[in-house]
């Protein structure tokens, strides 16, 4: 495997900036890349190298994998690290950089392509011992006459979901059996238009299930160790806000078991890297979602209550090294929580680009903040809204709301709108406050808002 001293950070924003420390930490040459739109960010001014790959669209400089290739000839890079969206769990771009002779961090082109298919992904699992929601065992037949036959033995109320995606998209809910025809034939157009694969599967539906995650790691040489437990539930259309370590009201021996299994996952199917098993729990039972083959946002929860450093760890993952910790060494310490800070209005989520005036980020103990905002920062149109994470780790999750709510009280932004007003009210609001709320909390919120 080849010698990994050169970084590519194929990557912007505050997970470029993360990546870069971690570099840093080890003594890597770290080398960024950015659109003619990113020239100011703040991760550029740490970097060895810095480089302009193409113009303000996606399509033509982060999401251009040819692109990102030329960039790592030309700086002489051993390895590109993806940082999470993008290109983070694209198995082509996976195959590119191996047939360059370049290290990817992350798995291989052949997992990501494994567990990218809900529907391999699932079967995966059951080979493995993980549980998963009683569907189909495959793709639903074109012919909506079997297919309806199929779902009314899976019974209602059900979901359908499109094979290669996620984030919401090629999913339709069917409480009854006069729904199915036309959602399967949505969401088989909806899903081909938006992964290029049509094929969509069915699954029985959850009424208020939450939203909980088992991290796990792995090195080339066969180790694999899970970092404890996350609950994800504060959602707003599949897209996460508010994110704790660890899941609370759950027994530890059953996350201890779950966990287990998906480190074994990690073994028999050869993963590479930091990756996430997803899970609804409802009824004192886990049911497989998906497995993120990538960093994900909410990583920093888990490091402050397990002590790792996720991203530090993949870096030497790719570098060919063990893992620095083994599972008796891992233990969970406290509470922490991540609010999501978006640039968006609060009230409607609609993205609200524009110029950060001032930009005062908290501090204190157990305060942390992930950010490429500075004053006079311009957040630009073209990509995901979110502009900073604000993290708290406390004794207890008390504790850590108790911080929470300080630390986004000290936090000032002005010029563009964000989300945090409303992740301050939510620290408020009583159901949060008891925990252990389901993934549809805040839509019910905001019907109950828009009703009274």
């Amino acid at each position: 495997m080849r010698e990994v001293r050169r970084v590519l950070i194929a990557n912007r924003g505050e997970i470029a900036l993360r990546v870069v420390r971690a570099c840093r930490l080890l003594g890597l040459h770290s080398i960024g890349i950015h659109s003619e739109a990113d020239s100011g960010l703040a991760h550029l001014r740490l970097v060895d190298q810095a480089l302009c790959i193409g113009p303000a669209a996606a399509s033509r400089s982060y999401l251009d994998g040819d692109r990102v290739l030329r960039a790592a000839a030309l700086t002489g890079a051993d390895a590109i690290h993806p940082g999470y969206g993008f290109l983070s769990e694209n198995a082509d771009f996976a195959d590119a950089v191996e047939r360059a002779g370049l290290v990817l961090v992350g798995p291989s082109a052949q997992v990501m392509r494994l567990m990218g298919d809900k529907i391999s992904a699932k079967h995966q699992m059951r080979l493995s011992g993980i549980p998963c929601l009683p569907g189909s065992d495959g793709a639903l037949p074109e012919d909506l006459s079997q297919a309806q036959h199929l779902c009314d033995t899976i019974g209602y109320p059900l979901i359908v979901k499109a094979a290669g995606g996620g984030g919401g998209r090629g999913m339709r809910v069917v409480r009854q059996a006069d729904m199915l025809r036309d959602a399967i034939e949505t969401a088989r157009e909806e899903a081909g238009r938006a992964f290029g694969n049509p094929a969509v599967y069915a699954e029985r539906f959850l009424e208020h299930p939450r939203h909980v995650e088992i991290q796990v790691l792995a090195d080339r040489i066969g180790n694999a160790v899970w970092l404890g437990a996350r609950d994800c539930s504060v959602q707003r259309r599949h897209q996460k806000l508010i994110e704790e370590a660890p899941a609370i009201g759950i027994a530890p021996e059953t996350i201890a078991e779950l966990g287990t299994a998906c480190a074994r996952a990690c073994r028999q199917m050869g993963y590479v890297g930091a990756g996430t098993f997803e899970f609804l729990y409802e009824d004192g039972t886990f049911s497989f979602i998906e497995m993120n083959t990538r960093l994900q946002v909410e990583h920093p929860v888990t490091e402050m209550t397990t002590g790792v450093d996720i991203v530090r760890e993949q870096l030497l993952i790719a570098m060919g090294r063990p893992l620095s910790v083994t599972q008796d060494h891992v233990t969970t310490t406290g509470h922490a929580i991540e609010c999501r800070i978006n640039a968006e209005d609060p009230e409607t989520f609609r993205p609200a680009p524009g110029r950060v005036r001032t930009w005062r980020a908290p501090g204190g103990p157990g305060v942390r903040v992930e950010t490429h905002l500075y004053d006079g920062y311009v957040v630009p149109p073209h990509y995901d809204s979110l502009v900073a994470k604000l993290i708290v780790h406390g004794a207890d999750r008390q504790d850590a709301m108790t911080r929470m709510r300080a630390a986004l009280d000290e936090m000032q932004v002005s010029g563009i709108p964000t989300t945090a007003p409303l992740h301050r009210r939510l620290m408020d609001e009583p159901g949060f406050c008891a925990g252990g709320v389901s993934v549809h909390y805040l839509e019910s919120l905001a019907r109950e808002k828009s009703a009274s």
